[in-house]
């Protein structure tokens, strides 16, 4: 026998041993909800490892990071009003919550890791892969990390007293991404350690500055008047539709991580009852932690100062206070923030790419290899790759005083049309499949918001905004809508050029199998056969 049937003898009966620890109840669930059954999925990696506690610091890790530091002042210099600025921050907690209350629903039905791509996949079956497809390219091409990488250098730099130049900050930055592509890559288990300190970290850094506002308000520091931003606070607010879809933007980007867990299920110890836990009090945290610390920026420092302040307006909100050493302290601290948004960010991403490659999506030299947890046989490493080199792109590629907002803007506006496209799906499978078992069920209504909002959030982009040139001149105000949308149609002729075209041109046709790994990782794989 030679070695090549011995391997395929092998994996058969990995195969056979992983699908008879299936129920037949899972069996059904496999047949609504995609190829692989629910300990297939689970298969290969370090198996089910996080708790209560992990996830709901993969929640506040992911949440808290770049946002609540970096882009008050964009969303200010948007809407041109403190209070209008206020109300889009608890207007993103609120379409936050019902957002996540859907995605619970889908979560604890299809308790698999994925996110959007099971949902997508158990409601918009046919085309077949085509829903699969968009998601895999709209995942891959903007599930970067660049901003949180360059936020990170921006304020190394400031706390060392070192001029912002370009490449330096170019240069710090993919330090950043390939530390923690090593990290998660190479010794998994430490990653979630130092995921879990930093998350713990973030919270203390927000409510020292929840904390210290709450003095200047009271007026025992050397601010003067720390109430004049809060009489007529919607003085000045802008009458654009554009502008305020663009500021929703950003304040749901701050908020994006909601949903992190459900990209991870495979990886969660009883991750029905972990996900209904971690995800509401994950989020309740941020949301908490966010109004109040707006509020502290606020009360320290002029609209003026804050617009002017770009990405750093927590530094300067020290500054204000403190003085000079504290702004520099405060830059380290950040930093850290950023840092652990990029390891938490990382994580989840490098799983919702190893379930794209499992799922047989057509990635370069097979997916076998993208879908494995090389070299360790713990953690997703290829997965991990997939997630760095678009990264790297946009590190190296425009100005980062014009990339950080246009990439927020860029990530946010397809995002959208998936919410859009999961919330119809929400409402059909409740009425093609009334009877499925749901551990969780979103009351109607918030749904109905939630739809409205997505609605909203993918027609007013292409309103004029009021200053005629949008948040990230001299690009047009309406680019972000546009590049987002071709990368969506993109997806599309990826899909119809691989299960259409080149199979009608030559005479094939796509026969699906399933493999099974070294690692135990289950994985389908497409052969070609002859059409007669």
């Amino acid at each position: 026998m030679t070695d090549a049937m011995r391997e395929s003898k092998r994996g058969d009966e990995r195969l056979s041993i992983v699908r008879s620890q299936s129920s037949s109840a899972e069996q059904e669930e496999s047949v609504i909800h995609g190829v692989s059954t629910y300990e297939e999925d689970a298969a290969g990696g370090m198996g089910r490892h996080l708790g209560v506690f992990s996830c709901t610091m993969l929640i506040v890790g992911r949440i808290i990071g770049t946002g609540i530091f970096s882009t008050p002042s964009s969303i200010l210099s948007s809407v041109n009003s403190v209070g209008a600025s206020l109300m889009l921050w608890v207007l993103g907690f609120v379409l936050s919550f019902c957002g996540l209350f859907v995605w619970l629903e889908f979560g604890t039905m299809f308790p698999r890791s994925g996110g959007e791509k099971v949902y997508l996949e158990a409601v918009y079956k046919k085309p077949k892969f085509l829903a699969t497809i968009i998601f895999a390219v709209n995942a891959i091409l903007l599930g970067f990390t660049a901003s949180g990488c360059i936020v990170f250098a921006n304020n190394i730099l400031i706390a060392a007293g070192h001029a912002a130049d370009r490449w330096v900050v170019r240069g710090i930055a993919l330090g950043v991404i390939f530390f923690v592509t090593i990290l998660h890559g190479l010794i998994p288990r430490f990653g979630v350690i130092l995921m879990n300190a930093l998350s713990l970290f973030k919270i203390v850094i927000l409510l020292f500055i929840v904390i210290t506002g709450w003095l200047v308000l009271s007026g025992k520091t050397h601010i003067q008047n720390p109430h004049a931003n809060f009489h007529n606070a919607f003085a000045g607010s802008s009458h654009s539709s554009n502008d305020y879809a663009t500021a929703t933007f950003k304040v749901l980007n701050a908020y994006a991580g909601w949903s992190n867990v459900n990209y991870v299920l495979n990886d969660v110890k009883d991750p029905v009852r972990t996900l209904k836990i971690a995800g509401p009090l994950g989020l309740g945290i941020c949301a908490v932690l966010y109004l109040l610390a707006n509020v502290a920026y606020f009360a320290a420092a002029t609209k003026d100062e804050i617009k002017k302040s770009g990405v750093t307006v927590a530094s300067l909100f020290f500054g204000k206070v403190f003085g000079t050493e504290a702004e520099k302290a405060l830059s380290v601290f950040v930093a850290l923030s950023a840092l652990g948004n990029v390891i938490t960010v990382t994580y989840a991403a490098s799983r919702v790419n190893q379930e794209l490659a499992k799922e047989g999506v057509p990635l370069p030299f097979g997916n076998k290899f993208w879908a494995s947890n090389w070299p360790t046989g713990k953690s997703p490493l290829p997965g991990l790759i997939i997630h760095l080199i678009p990264s790297v792109i946009i590190i190296l590629g425009p100005p980062p005083a014009v990339a950080y907002p246009f990439i927020l803007d860029v990530e946010g506006y397809p995002q959208q049309i998936i919410n859009l496209f999961i919330v119809c799906g929400l409402f059909w499978l409740r009425w093609r499949k009334p009877n499925v078992h749901r551990p969780f069920t979103v009351w109607r209504p918030l749904a109905l918001f939630f739809l409205a909002a997505a609605i909203f959030l993918i027609i007013a982009p292409f309103l004029h905004p009021a200053n005629k040139v949008g948040d990230t001149p001299p690009l047009p105000y309406y680019l972000y809508c546009l590049v987002g949308i071709a990368i969506m149609l993109f997806g599309v002729l990826y899909w119809a050029v691989w299960r259409v075209i080149l199979p009608q041109f030559f005479g094939y046709e796509l026969v699906p199998r399933k493999e099974v790994l070294e690692d135990g990782t289950v994985v389908n794989v497409f052969s070609r056969r002859k059409v007669e």
